[in-house]
């Protein structure tokens, strides 16, 4: 591992939960394999090929949220849940594989047996409610096979609301009234409600109803840079009021610079602003993205946390930026 042995230290006392990759998406389509340390050629690497067992093993990492990925070309589009479901059949087959290697855990305490293992944990998140092609009975056949958040948009509308990006309804329309009857089946199952992706009006409507934690599981502040995808401090508060957590994006199309010092500059204006129970991780590896210098996969992640620790953040928030609120919420929900 490299990184200081502050960092490496840290790392062992609390293995790093990151709460979004895109992996499963090319597992599904090129068969990409999970045991296997991949160096990519950069034509391929800069926009995918970043997480493997091996890689999470040398970063420090305990468990890795794996965003589960459908693409509608258009409103009417069907199959999107049958690609969902082929996502998790990818997963299912490597941990087969090496069952000791990684584990589909679905609770904290899940995630604490896997590491008492030895394996790596893996949970589930859908990115877009758009998957479940209307039927809110879905998300029920979803949880049972581990799903344990879902993404209420992505970059096009769907029957819940509105996406951030694009112009138009983003701003002057909030959440649906099947929006709010699927907020209300997730926390029914157990599901976690991830506000990435929804437009303000939107996310600030799901906050108003939670009862349980919601988070944005990949994302930038605006308080450090200035970006439609970036959310604000009045969302930030949103979030925090109803005991929910936030994954700082690794994308410096976001971040508005390259480098860890990027990073830290948006997980210092969290904690600015809504304290220390907030802050997590949330990469995007996988996701069609250049990850910002340092990160460019999990090794990259006692580098961060030697960053996050040179800024005069202390050892105990960062081992609540590493794990610690993405295990409070996951016990919480």
């Amino acid at each position: 591992m490299i990184g200081s042995a502050e960092a490496r230290s840290l790392h062992d006392a609390y293995p790093a939960i990151d709460l979004h990759a895109d992996t499963l998406m090319w597992s599904r389509w090129i068969g990409y394999d999970l045991h296997t340390r991949h160096e990519p050629p950069l034509w391929r690497g800069a926009l995918a090929g970043h997480v493997d067992i091996p890689r999470m093993r040398e970063g420090g990492m305990g468990a890795q949220f794996f965003g589960l990925v459908s693409l509608p070309v258009s409103k009417r589009m069907r199959g999107l849940a049958r690609t969902i479901h082929e996502q998790i059949d990818a997963l299912e087959e490597n941990i087969a594989r090496q069952p000791g290697a990684i584990r589909l855990v679905r609770t904290a305490h899940e995630v604490e047996e896997a590491r008492a293992a030895g394996a790596v944990g893996a949970l589930l998140g859908i990115e877009g409610a758009h998957a479940l092609e209307g039927d809110l009975d879905k998300l029920d056949a979803f949880a049972r096979r581990g799903v344990r958040y879902l993404g209420l948009l992505h970059f096009s509308a769907n029957e819940g609301g509105f996406p951030a990006y694009g112009r138009g309804r983003r701003d002057s329309e909030g959440l649906t009234r099947w929006g709010a009857r699927l907020v209300e089946r997730c926390e029914s199952l157990g599901v976690i409600v991830d506000l990435a992706h929804i437009n303000r009006r939107g996310f600030l409507d799901v906050c108003a109803m939670a009862t349980k934690p919601p988070i944005v599981s990949h994302t930038g502040v605006l308080g450090a840079f200035e970006h439609w995808r970036n959310i604000d401090d009045a969302q930030l508060r949103a979030v925090a009021d109803r005991g929910g957590c936030v994954g700082v994006i690794f994308c410096p199309r976001y971040l508005g610079a390259d480098g860890l010092d990027a990073v830290v500059a948006h997980m210092k204006h969290i904690l600015d602003v809504v304290g220390e129970d907030t802050p997590a991780l949330g990469s995007d590896w996988d996701g069609f993205i250049v990850p910002t210098r340092g990160l460019a996969d999990p090794r990259g992640l006692p580098l961060l946390t030697d960053a996050l620790l040179r800024a005069g953040i202390s050892d105990r928030v960062v081992g609540k930026i590493l794990r610690g609120n993405v295990m409070r919420v996951l016990a919480e929900a």
